[in-house]
């Protein structure tokens, strides 16, 4: 992201900041305190440098209105304890005031994400997204709490700081002054070289998080391959561009902090002789020599600070466009009212076409036309790729067709609510991904509020109680990160539960058994007819043999429906498509000629 790297700190970036802002509007009173807060500790601890070189003029025999040594040393004791006072509480409303606004931003991201259609994620990659509800969104925190704090702390010391010194002593601020020019050119110079380093930095961790990411959520795959290796060796290549990176950033910070050492402290030898000789000359007090020096310390580390909060800003300002730009995206549309009317279950695919907005150049489905009468069973049968799956997405409007329409109970997928269409179709897929929580939650996932009965009694009808009872915490069991510690037949039987539990009108079945082993498929079958009674169905075949009792079968090819019946007719149909399909998935392998 070059465009990125070079941002600079204008009223167009600072929208973008502001944008981010109105989350900590609800917060505004602890914030205003907090300010507040602020504002007294920085002025608080300006006066110590005053009164500490007061206190050097007493012992020296000028006159204050504190005249005693103890006196003034007590004053200054008042002044810490008082400016800590004021920095504790203001530490801890700011605080409150990020930790409350950030969760806000972490919730509106995350609720945004999960309500974005499936052509946001196409696009997309997990490691990324997850990249912006956790990096950007820390980087923001250490920003709103720290940052933003400090950046007002410094401003508040330099201009305050300044002031005083050109009202109390006038000719060594003045020459003071001339010194800083100088600093302010060189910070920002470095400051840009830094920013663009950590922005580099940020990028190069996120690209090595990426692969972390994609590693861990393919563990089986990497594993089976025995590509620990060279995922290692990819994962350590990314670290290595990290560390390249950083150490040259660190490189410009080392160079940056020794110049403005050299030059702070250099700066403060010649203000001090030129005080010296203002002393020697009557022109000012030992003690306001002192004040001067002290105040001269507080003005240089401020002028030192900006630059390393100018590339924080920076930094902030990157996150904060890359939250708003996921905040801005459009959402599916969930405006349409909830009739929670049951559904009959009729479906109508009417001279439906269809392209995935990522792969634009390829007519998935082309001019199809079928229908589904309410409790109908039927199947679609046909080679990987002819469009079978994207035909239930469409269903589910995950995406928008192409050209034509598809109607459910006679209505028009795009007048349905979202959340009432979905709410009653209901999925048992192929590889069923169980949430890393109990048993207990997968199967209520369907139905948030459902009684310790209702849970049980969809069990049973999945057949999935007689195993689940077996465990020692029965539905309270945990299933590990996407239900890997049950059995691929326990995992169906788990999501058949779901399904039956959701109760839909529509039933969409993945080929729910092809992947188990006898004893397993026969169970799950069970609880499949049990599910399917009085449902519209819908089963994607890959095995042909799973679909012989359906009502239809509507064969797809190359995303038209080109045959369409019941199976015997379909496999008797000379030179038909199905009766091909059947013949190459049943055809037994020639006898070989004996030796």
């Amino acid at each position: 992201m070059e465009e990125g790297e070079k941002r600079k700190l204008n009223k167009e970036s600072f929208s973008k900041l502001a944008g981010i802002f109105k989350f900590v509007l609800p917060y505004k009173m602890p914030f205003a305190i907090g300010m507040a807060f602020l504002l007294l500790s920085s002025l608080m601890l300006l006066t110590f440098p005053f009164v500490a070189g007061k206190l050097i003029d007493a012992a020296t025999g000028e006159g204050w209105w504190l005249q005693d040594i103890n006196s003034i040393a007590l004053l200054l004791l008042g002044i810490l304890l008082i400016q800590s006072f004021f920095s504790f509480f203001r530490v801890l409303l700011f605080a409150q005031v990020s930790e409350k606004s950030m969760r806000d931003v972490r919730q509106a991201l995350y609720k945004r994400l999960v309500q974005l259609p499936m052509t946001f994620f196409d696009k997309r990659r997990t490691g990324e997204l997850i990249s912006r509800i956790t990096s950007d969104v820390t980087l923001l925190q250490d920003t709103f709490s720290i940052t933003l704090a400090e950046l007002l702390r410094q401003i508040v010391t330099l201009m305050a700081g300044i002031g005083f010194l050109l009202y109390t002593t006038p000719r060594l601020t003045l020459f003071m002054l001339a010194t800083i020019p100088v600093l302010v050119v060189l910070a920002m110079v470095f400051g840009r070289h830094i920013r663009k380093l950590s922005k580099a930095t940020q990028d190069e961790l996120a690209s090595a998080n990426v692969v972390a990411e994609e590693t861990l959520h393919s563990i089986v795959t990497v594993k089976s391959f025995s590509g620990e290796q060279y995922e290692s060796d990819r994962y350590g290549k990314g670290l290595n561009k990290v560390v390249k990176v950083a150490l040259k950033a660190a490189g410009f910070r080392g160079a940056f902090i020794s110049f403005i050492i050299f030059a702070l402290f250099g700066g403060i030898v010649a203000v001090i002789w030129y005080g010296a000789t203002l002393v020697s000359e009557g022109a000012m007090s030992v003690g306001d020599l002192v004040s001067f020096v002290l105040y001269t310390t507080f003005i240089g580390g401020s002028i030192a600070g900006l630059g390393d909060i100018y590339g924080q800003v920076q930094k902030a300002i990157g996150s904060s466009e890359r939250i708003l730009e996921i905040l801005e995206e459009v959402p599916e549309s969930l405006d349409l009212p909830f009739t929670e009317n049951s559904i009959c279950g009729e479906i109508r695919f009417m001279n439906v076409g269809f392209r995935y907005p990522t792969r634009s150049e390829v007519m998935v489905l082309d001019s199809l036309n079928f229908s589904i009468k309410a409790g109908e069973k039927v199947a679609l049968a046909g080679h990987s790729g002819a469009g079978k799956s994207t035909i239930i997405q469409l269903l589910l409007r995950f995406y928008d067709v192409s050209k034509g329409a598809i109607e459910v109970d006679g209505i028009a997928i795009p007048e349905w609510n979202l959340r009432e269409l979905r709410s009653n179709i209901g999925i048992v897929p192929q590889e069923v991904l169980l949430f890393g929580g109990s048993i207990r939650e997968n199967i209520a996932y369907a139905k948030p509020g459902a009684s310790e009965e209702e849970i049980i009694l969809a069990a049973q009808k999945a057949n999935a109680w007689q195993f689940i009872q077996k465990f020692p915490e029965g539905l309270d069991t945990l299933v590990g990160e996407r239900g890997v510690k049950l059995s691929g037949g326990q995992r169906q039987r788990v999501a058949i539960a779901r399904a039956i539990l959701k109760d839909p009108a529509i039933l969409v079945l993945d080929e729910a058994t092809s992947s188990l082993d006898a004893e397993s498929e026969s169970l799950v079958q069970e609880a499949l007819d049990e599910l399917m009674k009085g449902r519209t169905t819908i089963i994607i075949a890959h095995r042909l043999a799973t679909i012989r009792k359906v009502d239809r079968i509507f064969v797809v090819k190359e995303g038209q429906i080109v045959e369409e019946g019941k199976h015997d007719e379909l496999a008797d149909k000379a030179g038909g498509y199905y009766a091909n399909l059947v013949r190459l998935q049943f055809l037994e392998p020639a006898s070989q000629p004996s030796d």
